[in-house]
């Protein structure tokens, strides 16, 4: 039996009671929140947005809103990722200051890429937040570059029966290995850029991957080796930490 806590946070409850909500019974319009939470449309629409920003909901084009990425069953990753947010964090830090974009640790869960921390930029126009987000790896930078790191017969038996282009997805695999670095220009979201490299355990085999996410209007390429060399040095950084 569960008991209600003595000093309920309302704003908190309401928010998790829309997540599960949203999980359970579908898209919501704002009013339909507002409603079953008996407050006002103004309020139902803020938590929503709140939801959206952190992943456990996405609005559609109809504007009622669904269960996003968080909510959604996620494959398992063998990452350490307890280990990895402690040991890359204030690496991840340091690098945002350093480029004034924000900067994402990734890791892979089967053919999915999971970001598990973020270090957000404090320019107005930024990337937020992903921490928590899932995205297919295939299209994310992280997780090509983590792909990219695997032999090949491995990523052919990951991708059999998925609606990928196995032939366009190798090739570019083969580019990203032989320059180091992996790149995603707005494959997941238009005006988004952003460039990773992996990130290599003790024992040297890649487990996870850090990337440096910007709006495309600040992406330029005559600064893709700036902003390699300082992804690998923060990599490398994140490394010795965990050693």
């Amino acid at each position: 039996m569960k008991n209600k806590p003595p000093y309920p946070i309302s704003s908190v409850d309401h928010a998790l009671h829309l997540a599960i909500v949203l999980q359970q019974e579908g898209p919501l319009r704002v009013s339909d929140a507002a409603a079953r939470l008996g407050v006002s449309a103004s309020t139902a629409h803020r938590l929503l947005s709140m939801l959206v920003y952190r992943g456990f909901a996405e609005q559609r084009p109809d504007r009622r809103y669904e269960p996003g990425d968080v909510l959604r069953p996620a494959a398992a990753t063998q990452a350490p990722v307890a280990q990895l947010r402690r040991a890359a964090h204030p690496h991840l830090q340091r690098l945002m200051e350093l480029k004034h974009e924000s900067v994402n640790l990734m890791v892979l869960a089967d053919t999915e890429t999971r970001f598990i921390a973020t270090a957000e930029s404090e320019q107005v126009l930024r990337v937020g937040s992903r921490a928590g987000v899932t995205l297919p790896s295939h299209l994310t930078s992280g997780g090509k570059a983590l792909l990219a790191a695997l032999p090949p017969h491995q990523v052919t038996a990951l991708y059999e029966g998925h609606d990928v282009d196995l032939v366009k997805l190798r090739r570019e695999l083969n580019l990203i290995r032989k320059r180091g670095f992996a790149i995603n220009d707005q494959r997941t979201e238009t005006g988004l850029s952003a460039l990773a490299v992996p990130v290599r355990g003790p024992d040297d085999v890649p487990i996870a991957a850090v990337a440096l996410a910007m709006p495309s209007v600040r992406f330029h390429r005559d600064r893709v080796a700036e902003w390699v060399s300082a992804l690998s040095a923060t990599a490398t950084a994140i490394t010795r930490a965990l050693g």
